[in-house]
């Protein structure tokens, strides 16, 4: 069952261009609203590390991950075991 002629090479390319940019897009404002949620809370994690969220990365290992001030290094997020609430 065909839906029609395939498309034309260029077509089919913005196409795909067009799917990458709307999945970056999103994986962007998912990112900032992290950085939004995190930045400058006060957090413990689960090895009894605590302070305030200086910065939020997007790892390509590992994902999201944070730093504290006052303790050299970045953590998973996932580490998180207590966050400051509004």
């Amino acid at each position: 069952m065909s839906s029609g002629p395939p498309l034309p090479a260029a077509t089919y390319t913005s196409y795909i261009v067009q799917i990458a940019k709307t999945r970056a897009c999103a994986i962007l404002a998912e990112f900032n609203k992290a950085q939004t949620d995190l930045m400058g809370k006060a957090v413990i994690l689960t090895d009894g590390k605590a302070g305030t969220v200086d910065d939020v990365w997007l790892d390509e290992f590992h994902g999201l991950r944070i730093s504290i001030g006052g303790h050299d290094g970045k953590w998973p997020v996932s580490t998180i075991k207590f966050a400051q609430t509004d």
